[in-house]
């Protein structure tokens, strides 16, 4: 079973992620993968600093992705330009993991971008954490110390709320508590590993 999970910023997606993994879902994060592919001596990162020079680095030779983003956030074309080089490696490292998880795992594919990149249909289902706009936006802002206007940024260069909530298979609401949460992933998760775990969420509204 083959399932991407998917949220928008501060929609509580890792807070599930997490709890996927301590079900026993085998879990490969996407963000994490990022990371290791533009990991000091890699081939990733060499093209990164081709790209887009050498002031992306800092002193010690890692990648500096605050000047990154400052770089990239705003501008389409340089953000495509530093994803053809990022996702095609993420995705390779992603099949070799799943590669060698057992038959019958659950193998969920923590994709922050699932939507934006057009990776909804390569999985058996689609998890989407949703919460209202209003709620990501004071989460950003009272949790991580945005503005209202940078958290609006972020939103705003993502996938619309409609947009993911249309590729989902289950909806996974976190506007409760974290009992709730866990109590609704918990679900999912026994769905997802019966014999019919797919129609299951359809039929239960998930869409």
């Amino acid at each position: 079973m083959r399932v991407g999970l998917t949220g928008g910023v501060a929609s509580g997606k890792s807070t599930v992620s997490t709890i996927l993994a301590e079900l026993g879902a085998v879990v490969i994060d996407a963000d994490q993968l990022a990371r290791e592919v533009v990991a000091p001596g890699s081939d990733g990162l060499r093209l990164v600093v081709e790209e887009f020079g050498p002031a992306v680095l800092t002193p010690d030779g890692e990648l500096d992705r605050p000047a990154l983003g400052a770089l990239v956030f705003a501008d389409t074309e340089r953000r495509r330009a530093l994803e053809a080089i990022i996702h095609p490696r993420v995705r390779q490292r992603a099949a070799e993991l799943e590669a060698a998880a057992s038959p019958d795992a659950v193998v969920v594919h923590d994709i922050p971008l699932l939507v934006e990149t057009g990776q909804a249909d390569a999985f058996d289902a689609v998890l989407v954490v949703d919460v209202p706009v209003e709620l990501q936006l004071d989460r950003m802002v009272e949790l991580r110390g945005a503005t209202r206007e940078e958290a609006q940024a972020r939103i705003d260069a993502q996938a619309s709320r409609e947009q993911r909530l249309a590729a989902a298979t289950y909806v996974i609401d976190n506007t409760g508590d974290l009992d709730a949460l866990r109590a609704r992933v918990t679900a999912v998760l026994a769905q997802l590993r019966g014999p019919s775990g797919v129609e299951q969420g359809v039929a239960g509204g998930g869409r």
